[in-house]
């Protein structure tokens, strides 16, 4: 009778212990997430594509935190103003940034004096997803392939031109490696937005386009315009037919846009883990990731070391670019 009872004392004492070490567990576990409602400042418009992404992203991690977090869309100065306001906020993660390659390294090395430091000014989280750009001409152009580009550029220095969204645009700066990779002379010609460009591309205005392949897609499926290359190092999965510009004759080039996570700065780190850890979860879901993919993006989910890391990798390519080119913030 002694021992049946011991043992069931012994049992119910063991189911209490381990309910208090998984509550423990979970009281830990929130103690590194931030303590209220979370705002993700989108430095854009609503209906973009960063837009969409963050929408996507941020509904996966509120449902696995169970934490409202709301969307604001804090546009002005090609993301300069959200990113600002972002790395003014205080650093208790209620307030975070889907930066871009815009944000974090095309203005901050075109401005005179920029409002913000793209390395220090920020608690690195996670790298979202890269965005290939690219290489376009009218269905009816003579150049089917990079390597005939190339060579027309080349046979008559000057003759040709090239569109892009905008000065200091992820685009305009494919077109300018393309450059100076290659060789070659092109005029830029810069368009508020890749919708107009996009119309001179197929009206016949301008010869070559570089543009977001996410914007291009329906364009390139309908055969109004050709696509040549993709600008990453490897091929979209959502067009898996369309070459790199690296297979095509110049290897070492590669170009993307990019949408990452950032905190203020002075996050603590295991709230910058925790979150970046959150992320990585939601970007790799797989229903997060297919809708990614389907956006024409490449879902990276990366830890804060690794963002750091390759923002400083992308700032130091970028630099020498932007300066040979003269780009300068309008």
């Amino acid at each position: 009778m002694t021992t049946g009872i011991t043992r069931r004392h012994f049992g119910t004492a063991a189911i209490g212990a381990a309910a208090v070490l998984s509550s423990r567990r979970r009281a830990w576990a929130q103690e590194d997430l931030p303590k209220g409602p979370i705002t993700l400042i989108v430095p854009f418009a609503a209906g973009g594509a960063t837009d969409v992404v963050s929408r996507h992203v941020a509904k996966k991690v509120s449902e696995q935190i169970n934490q409202t977090i709301v969307i604001e869309n804090v546009t002005g100065a090609g993301g300069v103003v959200g990113a600002t306001r972002a790395a003014r906020a205080k650093p208790d993660g209620q307030t975070l940034l889907m930066g871009t390659i815009s944000t974090h390294t095309i203005n901050p090395l075109m401005a005179k004096q920029p409002p913000y430091d793209p390395v220090a000014d920020f608690t690195s989280i996670s790298m979202i997803v890269t965005v290939p750009n690219v290489l376009l001409v009218p269905a009816t152009s003579k150049a089917t392939n990079v390597k005939e580009l190339i060579a027309m550029l080349k046979a008559e220095p000057g003759k040709y031109s090239y569109g892009s969204s905008g000065v200091g645009t992820p685009p305009n700066l494919s077109g300018e490696l393309l450059k100076s990779m290659a060789g070659v002379k092109m005029e830029h010609v810069p368009y508020r937005g890749g919708a107009p460009a996009m119309n001179d591309l197929i009206g016949g205005q301008i010869p070559i386009l570089f543009d977001v392949l996410s914007g291009a897609a329906p364009f390139i499926k309908a055969g109004t315009a050709r696509a040549l290359a993709v600008t990453t190092k490897k091929r979209a999965a959502s067009f898996p037919d369309i070459p790199t510009v690296a297979e095509s004759g110049l290897p070492d080039y590669e170009t993307y846009t990019w949408n990452a996570i950032f905190g203020p700065p002075g996050m603590p780190a295991a709230m910058a883990e925790r979150l970046s850890a959150e992320f990585r979860k939601a970007t790799l879901d797989p229903d997060v990731k297919q809708r990614l993919i389907e956006l024409s993006g490449e879902p990276v989910g990366s830890t804060p070391d690794q963002l750091a890391a390759q923002l400083k990798a992308e700032i130091a390519k970028w630099r020498p670019v932007i300066q040979a080119a003269g780009l300068k913030a309008e």
